[in-house]
């Protein structure tokens, strides 16, 4: 079969490692891809949002099947374009990716479904929503509507960094249109978990649990970035947690979209919070998450290939979904500054006893060389056989992995371990 990855990032290059494996697979092509995947797919210089161009490529090179992986080219209608034309593809049709498109939309669904979140108040006008803020509880939680890179949710500690993100996304537009119109809410605690699940619109079946590390610096410090690490699985992800989500949260959320006329195949994406009151859901992502698929799929015991095609056809329930007893840790490598300014077009080079999988995210071929071409530049990941040896594996592996002015975390896991312990 022919295969087309819509992408370029990390989580692409991940997908592209774990389909390879797929006997069906003869071909995959990555639009546009980066200077790493070009060592596992065929690179094409089309845009993830150049809806027309991924589809006219795709017709004329007869894909037998396509992913989009990111959420842009979702919301947009990729999957929708794809299915006019007559190529099968995994994902969600646009008016279903609105789950994420939209967090006034899900945060409405999950009111309207009894779906547990944080409770919450639309604005789509700056001066009612400062006057809000003079007597809402703080710490508060200021989401902008649409998608902003995963970048657009601020926890303002003070009423003052509440009013200056309100008037940052409303009137500053550092969003740009996303940003018209917000959601403030409630600011949750507990652990957080995400859980990223196969469903081809009627059933839901959940992959290996996950943890996120989003700040910049050690010990979650330093600003919010797009995931400094993760681990698999999430410590605090209980079999009594995961029975209580699948029939308050996961289930629900397939059955209010279907009741709503936007059945969702694909992967959806849950982000959670274990609060004192039991799991919330903090948001829905309409696709896999990067980094956590970096540490999800190396666990999957199965042919992915197979699996999305099963969430296309609707034949989830009668397809194997199997996950490693292991764990797995990834370490992102970043350029020094990110998410800030950075300085990037070093050449990147892999030791070749390296013992871990490179899945790349930001590089440009040139010359035959790789280079550092993003913020997130690449991910070393490790699997063990408990989460200590996945995290010793993966750090003894980073050193090995080399381009100038790499910076990394060192306590990816750090705080798994201690609730193990």
């Amino acid at each position: 079969m022919k295969i087309m990855v819509v992408g370029g990032g990390g989580r692409e290059h991940a997908i592209i490692k774990k389909i390879k494996q797929s006997p069906k697979v003869d071909t995959i092509y990555a639009l546009p891809g980066n200077g790493g995947i070009a060592k596992d797919a065929v690179c094409v210089n089309i845009g993830a949002k150049d809806i027309d161009g991924i589809v006219k490529f795709a017709t004329e090179n007869k894909i037998d099947y396509a992913i989009v992986a990111p959420d842009d080219p979702l919301v947009l209608g990729a999957v929708d374009a794809f299915n006019e034309a007559g190529i099968a593809c995994f994902g969600p049709r646009a008016n279903a990716a609105i789950i994420e498109g939209s967090k006034i939309f899900s945060k409405n669904l999950m009111k309207k479904y009894g779906i547990p979140t944080a409770a919450y108040e639309v604005f789509t006008e700056m001066n009612a929503a400062i006057e809000y803020l003079k007597d809402a509880p703080i710490p508060t939680v200021i989401k902008a509507d649409g998608l902003a890179l995963g970048k657009g949710v601020v926890i303002a500690m003070t009423r003052e960094e509440a009013v200056d993100a309100v008037r940052s996304m409303m009137e500053d537009k550092v969003f740009g249109a996303s940003g018209s119109k917000i959601v403030i809410e409630e600011f949750l605690t507990g652990p957080e978990v995400s859980v990223l699940s196969f469903t081809d619109g009627n059933v839901v079946v959940p992959m290996v649990s996950s943890m996120d590390h989003k700040r910049a610096l050690d010990n979650d410090c330093g600003l919010n970035t797009g995931g400094m690490g993760t681990i698999a699985p999430n410590p605090y992800y209980t079999e009594d947690i995961a029975k209580l989500c699948m029939e308050k949260i996961f289930l629900p959320t397939i059955n209010a979209m279907n009741a709503e006329g936007r059945t969702f195949k694909g992967c959806l994406y849950f982000g959670l919070m274990l609060t004192p009151c039991g799991p919330k859901v903090i948001e829905y992502n309409c696709r896999f998450g990067d980094p956590e698929t970096q540490v999800v799929l190396p666990l999957l015991d199965g042919d992915l290939l197979e699996i999305m095609m099963a969430c296309t056809n609707g034949t989830l329930a009668d397809t194997s979904v199997k996950f490693l007893d292991k764990s797995a840790c990834c370490v992102i490598m970043a350029s020094e500054g990110y998410p800030g300014k950075y300085q990037s077009g070093y050449e990147i080079t892999v030791d070749s006893d390296i013992e871990a999988e490179v899945y790349v995210a930001g590089a440009k071929l040139e010359n035959g060389a790789i280079l550092s071409a993003g913020g997130r530049v690449l991910g070393v990941t490790a699997t063990g056989e408990s989460l200590a040896d996945a995290i010793d594996k993966a750090y003894a592996n980073v050193p090995k992995v080399k381009f100038a002015n790499a910076y990394y975390r060192h306590d990816i896991g750090a705080r798994a371990l201690k609730a193990l312990n």
